[in-house]
């Protein structure tokens, strides 16, 4: 059925056919073959079993209420020392005049990630969503990283769940997967020592599933990483979702090394980069979604890795800055005539969703 020069593939494909679950081993083999043509026709077997040949996108709008961060993550541009003359905190005003400036029209959701200040304790994040959803009544705010919330907790002497209740009843409507970078106590320690850990991270979404709202997850690869810590990252959160479920999309990231203290290192691979989308939408036979952000990809990768998984290309973003600090290349945003064109041009469907994966009326048709 699929095109297979490896022949240690052959078992693994019949699985794939009969919608069985790959285990931890098949997972690295995925990984230790380079028969990518292989990878990406089961791959996308499982895509089109579950979603057709429909990509989707959003209308969104992303704004980093902060930069300053005590973390000091080496693998991140974006983060400035508090009272560095480059950092910066937005006010929840200046959040919301923000968005009222650069909002694209049909816009259905402000997404908001940013550094961690001990001086923000949980009032500033409750203020800034009240503030959107006062403006904004119909938009949807998906708001902070569980490494966020966790810190919030920590400066703000609240339980995570305290803090995600209270995030609740401000407005919030589900939570970004950010964070997560690697799993593995080896490689964390290296690259994002204080960030919180696994334990916290996992802690955080079990909170906001078990109160019946949706997240994303993410894991951050081509920077100390080897193909068992990205297998141990995937199996951890299809785990999470037997349990739980309340996962809805896993977006492979791309590091870019430039400006960060990774400077030296190369980077993903392309052919990484579409082996990782095959491998997840493998992997992950509970989490509906694979998105092939574009913003880090580039528009290119985010093409092709259609026809290995992906099944979503994130929105319309407009003024990403965490990447582009890091030297990403691609756009700061994109109109929706531009996306459906882009998303046409690799033979997918676009279908304008929202931030839940509820289809709504298509947009930018011809």
């Amino acid at each position: 059925m699929f095109p297979i020069s490896d022949s240690r593939l052959l078992p693994i494909s019949e699985k794939v056919v009969a919608g069985e679950r790959l285990s931890f081993n098949e997972g690295l083999l995925l990984y230790d073959s380079h028969d990518l043509p292989a990878l990406g026709a089961m791959a996308n077997h499982v895509r089109e079993r579950l979603h057709g040949s429909k990509t989707y996108y959003n209308i969104n709008l992303h704004i980093n209420p902060t930069n300053s961060c005590f973390a000091s993550c080496r693998f991140c541009a974006f983060g400035r020392k508090a009272f560095d003359e480059n950092s910066y905190i937005l006010s929840p005003a200046d959040i919301v005049e923000r968005a009222h400036r650069q909002m694209p029209p049909g816009c259905t959701e402000i997404h908001l990630v940013g550094g961690l200040d001990p001086r923000l304790k949980i009032d500033y994040y409750c203020e800034y969503i009240r503030a959107l959803k006062e403006a904004f009544p119909e938009v949807h705010i998906k708001t902070l990283t569980p490494v966020e919330v966790a810190y919030i907790a920590r400066t703000s002497k609240l339980t995570i769940g305290a803090v995600i209740d209270r995030l609740i009843e401000a407005g919030m409507g589900s939570m970004p997967g950010g964070g997560a970078e690697i799993f593995d106590p080896e490689i964390r320690e290296q690259i994002c020592e204080h960030k919180c850990g696994a334990e916290e991270w996992f802690a955080t979404h079990r909170e906001i599933h078990l109160r019946g709202y949706k997240s994303n997850c993410t894991m951050l690869q081509g920077h100390l990483e080897v193909p068992r810590h990205r297998i141990d990252h995937m199996v951890r959160l299809r785990d999470h979702q037997d349990e739980y479920g309340g996962f809805q999309c896993f977006i492979p990231l791309s590091f870019h090394p430039a400006n960060t203290e990774f400077s030296h290192l190369p980077g993903p691979s392309g052919f990484l980069e579409l082996q990782t989308m095959a491998v997840s939408r493998l992997m992950l036979d509970n989490i509906p979604h694979i998105k092939a952000y574009w913003i880090m990809l580039g528009i290119k990768q985010a093409q092709l890795a259609q026809w290995f998984g992906a099944n979503d290309m994130d929105g319309t973003v407009v003024h990403e800055e965490i990447y582009h600090d890091a030297g990403a290349a691609t756009p700061e945003g994109m109109t929706v005539e531009e996306l459906c064109r882009v998303i046409r041009d690799c033979g997918r469907e676009p279908v304008l969703r929202n931030t839940v994966y509820e289809e709504l009326e298509p947009a930018g048709k011809d």
